[in-house]
């Protein structure tokens, strides 16, 4: 007896292995995604501007990457006793204006570096909603606590969204040929935009990427559709009843394992899980003979893995 509808995901063709290096873009629930390659030690980047919602957004800071197009005092502003950029997220704000511009122009670097050696670039988008500055007549993907009548909010169509996915696609193929893209949609619910508005922000972003796929070589993982179909119950949400709890989400990642990485590594993730749990052990007697040989037996453990994949470091 089944008693969910089990979304079918084929396996993808070219999986993530630990010779992976992966760049993540998008939402929020890019990060939580974010927190489990980090915590099975993949080469990840996620996020290195912050969050960002809108495919808009996320085309504007892809084009700025892969240029090299520099940060510079026309892209910042002062507000609320700090720096600010309209493309990027809030947690970048500095009070320091020149340290600031240096900040951002060091991500963009290292950014760049990084597309150069990328085998996988994972998507998520968050919401067709925007809001476009009324003096720059630009869509932002912050708006920094900025008076809201300096704003007006759009909504994006699938055509729009589509060419900002193709741009994206065309821009980081400039100088990497080889990248896999893997485009998702967040299952995560934009509540403050209104119920209705977020199931027609969503449905225009499923249709964009679906169209994307089928013109692109991009593959497509269902988080959004797990979340829908296979969860489909408030006990998968956390207190705010619009964000997956962590079951929800342990739950996406095994689907995600299950297709998108590679079967061979499944040992080795296995075992950075059993490193990762006895360095989270808290002893009763630190030094007991018992824990110091728990130490010396977890160390040789850490080595013959780093042995086998030197990229791999524990705190």
């Amino acid at each position: 007896m089944q008693f969910t509808t089990k979304i079918p995901i084929e396996k993808f063709s070219k999986p993530i292995t630990y010779d992976s290096n992966i760049l993540s873009l998008g939402s929020c629930f890019a990060d939580n995604m974010d927190e489990k390659f980090d915590y099975y030690k993949f080469s990840t980047v996620t996020n290195p501007f912050g969050i960002i919602f809108n495919p808009i957004s996320l085309e504007r800071i892809v084009h700025r990457i892969v240029n090299q197009v520099a940060f510079t005092e026309n892209a910042i502003f002062f507000h609320n006793e700090a720096w600010h950029c309209f493309e990027v997220h809030s947690e970048l704000s500095h009070p320091n204006k020149d340290e600031f511009l240096k900040q951002l122009n060091s991500i963009l670097n290292d950014v760049h570096s990084q597309i150069r050696s990328l085998t996988h670039c994972i998507i998520t988008l968050g919401t067709a909603w925007v809001y476009r500055n009324n003096a720059l007549d630009k869509i932002v993907a912050n708006c920094h606590k900025v008076p809201q009548n300096q704003f007006t909010k759009e909504l994006l169509s699938v055509a729009a969204i589509q060419k900002s996915i193709e741009n994206i696609v065309t821009l980081v193929q400039q100088i990497n040929k080889e990248v896999q893209f893997i485009c998702t949609v967040s299952p995560v619910r934009h509540s403050k935009d209104g119920f209705v508005e977020n199931n027609v922000s969503k449905a225009h972003l499923l249709s964009a990427v679906y169209t994307c796929k089928a013109s692109l070589n991009i593959a497509y993982f269902p988080s959004y559709e797990i979340v829908l179909d296979e969860l489909r119950d408030y006990r998968f949400y956390a207190e705010d009843m619009l964000h997956p709890n962590a079951i929800a989400i342990q739950y996406i990642w095994q689907r995600f394992k299950e297709t998108v990485i590679d079967a061979t590594v499944y040992e080795i993730m296995d075992e950075v899980a059993t490193i990762q749990k006895a360095l989270a052990h808290k002893p009763f007697n630190p030094e007991s003979e018992s824990h110091l040989k728990f130490l010396a037996n977890l160390k040789h453990k850490i080595q013959l893995l780093q042995n086998q994949i030197p990229h791999i470091q524990f705190k």
